[in-house]
C-alpha cells in the first residue's frame, strides 16, 4: 500500500465518538453523501481496515471485501438513490433507518427499507456494520427519490417528511 493511501485511510473520520445527536447526524448524513456517489472507493474510506459487516445474508470482513461488496451492489441496483436517518445513538454507535429506489436491468424499480447499527473506534472509522433490508416492488410512478443522481439536496424531504 502506498504511504498517501496509507495516510488517507488511516486519519481520522470526524465526527468521532462519543456521538451526540448533533454530531451522529452528521456521520449519517455523511454516509448518505457517501454511499450516494455510488462509489466503492469513496465509501470504504470510513470503515476499518477490519471492519465486520452483516448485510441481508452476506458477511464481508475488512475494508477490500465490502469494496467488493459495493461494486456488485451497485452494477445490480441502478439508479440507486438513498436517504437514511438517524434513529438513536449512545456513546460509539449510531442506529440508522434508511430507504433508497433503485431498479434491475429489466427495468423493474424497488424501495428497499432497512435499518443499520454501526459501531466506531475513536478516529471514527465504523468497525461493524449491522444491516437489515427489505425490498418492495414499486411503479416507476411511485418513487419519490427523484433528484438527480448523487447527493440528496438539502431541501429534499428526508424519510420522515415523505412518511416512510
Amino acid at each position: 500500500m502506498s504511504v498517501l493511501r496509507e495516510m488517507v485511510m488511516t486519519e481520522a473520520r470526524p465526527p468521532v465518538p462519543p456521538f451526540a445527536v448533533e454530531s451522529a447526524t452528521k456521520k449519517v448524513r455523511g454516509a448518505e453523501d457517501a454511499w450516494n456517489t455510488r462509489d466503492p472507493d469513496v465509501c470504504v474510506r470510513v470503515y476499518t481496515e477490519d471492519t465486520r459487516w452483516r448485510n441481508r445474508a452476506e458477511f464481508p470482513v475488512g475494508r477490500e471485501a465490502v469494496r467488493a461488496f459495493l461494486a456488485r451492489k451497485w452494477a445490480r441496483e441502478l439508479d440507486y438513490r438513498l436517504i437514511k436517518e438517524l434513529w438513536c445513538t449512545a456513546g460509539d454507535v449510531i442506529a440508522v433507518r434508511f430507504a433508497y429506489e433503485w431498479h434491475d436491468d429489466s427495468g423493474h424499480w424497488y424501495r428497499s427499507h432497512g435499518n443499520e447499527n454501526w459501531r466506531f473506534d475513536a478516529a471514527g472509522l465504523m468497525t461493524h456494520r449491522h444491516a437489515s433490508i427489505n425490498d418492495q416492488p414499486i411503479r416507476q410512478a411511485e418513487r419519490k427519490f427523484l433528484w438527480p443522481l448523487g447527493r440528496r439536496p438539502d431541501d429534499h424531504p428526508g424519510l420522515s417528511e415523505l412518511g416512510l
